[in-house]
């Protein structure tokens, strides 16, 4: 008798085995394997991670923070956190703007689920803040400290990044304002103290987040058309708001002498203790700090005639609407109409964009790193997913096409963190020292020692990192989704969502906006290149030309014709800056990203496989180079069989360690 087929159904027939995702980085177990990147390279499911922790941090502090980001990497991956990020984005935040008899609700109007309080206490439990800024830390980069941790912890986050990016910002603004006195502002010094101090602790009962509320309905970026206005309080208004015991915060701090009427029509981590903003005052722009919530005295008993001091309620803030947007589902982002907050002037009068420059050169970095590191998320479930899924009676990764792709999805990938991580290491030798943080490490020969020139590179690069990595996450993702073709396509959150990449894309796609867009981003670029007071208008030939030759000089042994490729292309781009005026640089602005993007990038990936000449390093910085890097010109690569480009794919895309497990089955 024939066989006779049995038809699927919801119990029988196919089932693919369930990916599994590696650990993104693994600590070697013997100290001495320290010494080397290679041990964590082969141990670690993501390896750029490792080269680049031991690029930028001396020896003896590799074991200590490698720690950290060993013990994070397993924590990110354990069903509760994965609730936790399922529900934040399941249970999404609410609004209840009145109480239950209309009257406008000041006390709890916005609500938010359990996970993402949850996710925010595990961000300051991990030191995703609290690491940079921890100062008994001297013998190390704590900024490549503190993105290590970022870096495998964002993908888990669900956005609790996005508020921690901006108590990042916040705490380096006013760290820079702890000094200052007084002056007609009588308390400000105390209150700046505390306020720092709870922004960058490690203890989620005391440390505080901060809001970024700079956008209005007059333009974005473009803040120069702020219509939020701010003025002093009369005494006469501040004796009445403490004869109604409306004059303190939640710590029972002086309210500041300001009052702040507006409307800000984008507002990120809504549920925050304190909030920078801008508002305009006689003297023009200018910088505040406001705290959300004030105290409400005497208004409610407890008991026959105990009042009940913990009662607060929002600090002259009313949250009008939360945005419905098309990602990022978790972060409680509202339109807020402000009327009456008391806050605290940060600085000089007029003086608010220069103020708040601090925070946009930090959250720009933010920005880059948290789009790379989901990125990195979206590689690995390629990569458990190619290992388990069959196409034609064979795994994935047994077709040399599908890892030919991927490997050229990880050359890209390994450029882009590469250039983040170069962005955050400027960003700590400039907060620490040269001497301190890159001394005696395999970024010696890298980062400039000169604290001007690395200023001047770091404003350069800031932007276009932020841009570039942003945009370049983004393509990364999709290239991802369709990795895993319609499981791709849809909303995983099943299985603690860990194969939910629609959700990393979606997410991604805020970074390409927030803070700025890729023109934004141009337009900055092309105002370093033509500003007289950086290196006297030549950045690019006398800072960035003069920090890729320096690089490149140790790279020459093993590239030769790599850096030559690269150097073509840096004249290219100094002939077009000299050349241009601003109107022009403003025009062909977005090339001028791509010029800069690639040549970086080159340089990046060329030191770093020139410090141990990794066969996968080396090829990758290779292969970056010939397809990112060239410019027209008479170089050639030299040609190798597919077959041998078959066998680096597979080490480049799976990592050296992986050996192929022959599985039965059928799709």
């Amino acid at each position: 008798m024939a066989n006779v087929s049995r038809a699927s159904s919801s119990t029988e027939g196919f089932f693919q085995l369930f990916p599994t995702i590696e650990k993104q980085y693994t600590s070697p177990s013997r100290p001495s394997d320290f010494a080397t990147p290679r041990e964590a390279q082969r141990l670690s499911d993501d390896p750029i991670l490792a080269r680049i922790l031991h690029q930028y941090l001396p020896v003896q502090a590799r074991e200590q923070v490698g720690a950290s980001v060993h013990k994070l990497s397993r924590r990110v991956l354990q069903p509760s956190v994965l609730h936790h990020a399922v529900e934040a984005e399941t249970d999404v935040p609410t609004l209840h703007p009145l109480t239950t008899f209309g009257e406008v609700n000041k006390t709890d109007p916005l609500r938010t689920c359990a996970g993402w309080k949850a996710l925010k206490d595990i961000c300051v439990e991990e030191g995703t803040v609290s690491i940079a800024y921890d100062k008994t830390k001297t013998d190390f980069n704590r900024r490549v400290a503190q993105f290590g941790i970022i870096h495998v912890w964002t993908p888990a986050a669900a956005m609790t990044m996005c508020p921690m990016s901006m108590t990042d910002g916040a705490a380096t603004l006013l760290s820079r304002h702890l000094a200052d006195p007084d002056g007609d502002q009588p308390g400000r010094h105390a209150v700046f103290a505390e306020t720092y101090s709870r922004l960058v602790s490690q203890d989620p009962r005391q440390s505080w987040t901060s809001g970024q509320w700079m956008t209005e309905r007059t333009g974005g970026s473009d803040v120069s058309g702020t219509e939020t206005l701010a003025r002093r309080l009369t005494q006469g208004e501040i004796t009445e708001d403490e004869r109604l015991g409306l004059d303190q915060d939640i710590l029972g701090q002086p309210l500041g002498p300001w009052r702040i009427d507006g409307f800000k029509w984008f507002s990120s981590a809504t549920d925050s203790e304190i909030a920078v903003l801008l508002a305009r005052t006689s003297r023009g722009i200018s910088a505040f700090l406001i705290p959300m919530r004030r105290r409400v005295r005497g208004r409610v008993m407890r008991g026959e005639g105990e009042f009940n001091d913990d009662v607060t309620e929002l600090n002259g803030i009313r949250i009008q609407r939360l945005k419905d947007k098309l990602g990022t589902k978790g972060l409680p982002t509202a339109e807020l109409e402000i009327k009456g907050a008391r806050g605290w002037l940060i600085g000089q009068e007029g003086k608010g964009i220069k103020e708040i420059s601090a925070i946009l050169n930090i959250t720009r970095i933010h920005a880059a790193a948290g789009s790379v590191s989901y990125w990195s998320r979206g590689l690995a479930v390629c990569r458990a997913f190619s290992k388990v899924r069959k196409a034609r009676g064979r795994l994935l990764y047994d077709h040399p096409q599908h890892v030919l792709w991927m490997a050229t999805e990880t050359v890209k990938y390994w450029a882009a963190a590469q250039f983040s991580f170069f962005g955050i290491a400027l960003l700590g030798c400039n907060e620490q020292s040269w001497e301190a943080v890159a001394k005696n490490t395999a970024s010696e020969t890298l980062i400039p020692r000169d604290p001007a020139h690395r200023e001047a590179l770091l404003r350069l690069l800031t932007p276009v990192i932020k841009a570039q990595v942003s945009v370049a996450s983004v393509n990364g993702l999709r290239e991802c989704i369709e990795c895993l073709g319609g499981v791709g396509y849809c909303e995983n959150n099943e299985d603690g969502g860990i194969m939910n990449i629609a959700k990393l894309y979606r997410d991604t796609l805020a970074n390409t906006i927030w803070e700025g867009t890729a023109s934004v981003m141009a337009e900055d670029v092309g105002r370093v290149i033509k500003d007289k007071r950086i290196a006297g208008g030549n950045v690019i030939e006398a800072i960035f030309g003069s920090w890729v030759t320096a690089a490149l000089q140790n790279c020459r042994g093993l590239f030769k014709e790599e850096c030559e490729v690269v150097e073509e292309r840096l004249q290219a781009l100094i002939a077009i800056a000299e050349s241009s005026s601003a109107e022009k640089l403003e025009y062909h602005g977005r090339d001028l990203l791509t010029h800069i993007e690639a040549i970086s990038c080159a340089v990046l990936l060329l030191h770093d496989a020139s410090t141990d000449g990794d066969e996968v390093a080396s090829h990758i910085a290779s292969r970056y180079v010939w397809s990112h890097a060239v410019p027209h010109s008479r170089y050639q690569r030299k040609q190798i069989s597919w077959q041998d480009n078959a066998s680096i794919d597979r080490r480049i895309f799976l990592g050296v360690s992986f050996r192929p497990e022959r599985q039965n089955g059928k799709l």
